[in-house]
């Protein structure tokens, strides 16, 4: 599939509270998204976030810890029940959260959520990438209370996926699929299009781009990087990230299987 690739953030005004206002959206173009070839993926990557100048960022590269030996997962059992999308909303909308950063001049917001009770986290690489480590914020569902990362497992920028924990316990969560969504699934997103806290969208899987890449019919905006794809059976099989933009108008949209994560989690 030929054309850009964005990434789904968005940018807005800084505030010490939450931000509520929101300014203009930041496109994020990548590189390494559907390989069509070899030429594509050597093209450089822009990110728009990283326009400001002045600021010595502290990238979250420096915090990479790799083999954690905390970071349990619960396995998923594998009792399958189809859910309609308003049981996989109610049951694991709070597992969804907003992730605010910042570089220390521009404010951006995307999504992530929970893989276990202990404030386990995935989101998108490209959510934190070029931003201030310890000026992000984390807002969970119905509260107002700021939440803070507390450390970084592992990221990975080429599939762009980043593994975190939250300082707080006793979290809602999503299970991981142990199989990935064949073309034609239903899949359901959660995640803050435009700042639109947890908003529920459905759609199908059409077609796996690369071994990992999924285009997916489900809508989603900037602001949605890093919320969850779940499957039908309420299990979740992707992290939303961007969509493919040519000018059409067709509703073309991306997100990474949760396969990414898997090696850097105990799934027990």
């Amino acid at each position: 599939m030929k054309g850009r690739i964005i990434r789904n953030c968005i940018i807005l005004l800084l505030s010490v509270s939450f931000p509520v206002a929101l300014g203009s959206s930041c496109a994020h173009k990548s590189g390494h998204g559907p390989r069509v070839g070899e030429e594509e993926r050597k093209q450089p990557v822009a990110d728009s976030r990283n326009e400001s100048a002045g600021l010595e960022k502290k990238p979250v590269e420096s915090l990479k810890v790799e083999n954690k030996p905390d970071t349990d997962v619960p396995a998923n059992k594998g009792n399958r029940i189809r859910l309609e999308g308003s049981q996989i909303f109610e049951k694991y909308n709070s597992a969804v959260f907003m992730v605010f950063t910042s570089d220390g001049f521009s404010g951006y917001q995307g999504s992530g959520f929970f893989i276990n009770s202990n404030g386990l986290a995935v989101s998108n690489y490209h959510v934190f990438h070029g931003t201030t480590i310890g000026a992000e914020q984390i807002k969970l569902v119905g509260s107002d209370q700021p939440y803070k990362v507390t450390e970084v497992i592992y990221n990975d920028e080429d599939e762009d996926f980043i593994i975190f924990r939250v300082n707080v316990t006793g979290t809602n969560y999503i299970p991981m699929a142990n199989n990935r969504p064949k073309v034609g699934e239903k899949v359901f997103a959660i995640g803050s299009p435009r700042g639109l806290e947890n908003t529920f969208s459905s759609g199908e899987v059409s077609q796996w781009r690369d071994r990992n890449l999924m285009q997916i019919s489900a809508l989603i905006d900037h602001g949605s990087s890093g919320g969850a794809l779940i499957n039908e059976y309420g299990e979740v099989v992707g992290i939303t990230s961007g969509t493919f933009y040519d000018g059409s108008q067709a509703n073309l949209n991306y997100a990474w299987s949760i396969d990414v994560v898997k090696p850097y989690v105990s799934m027990n």
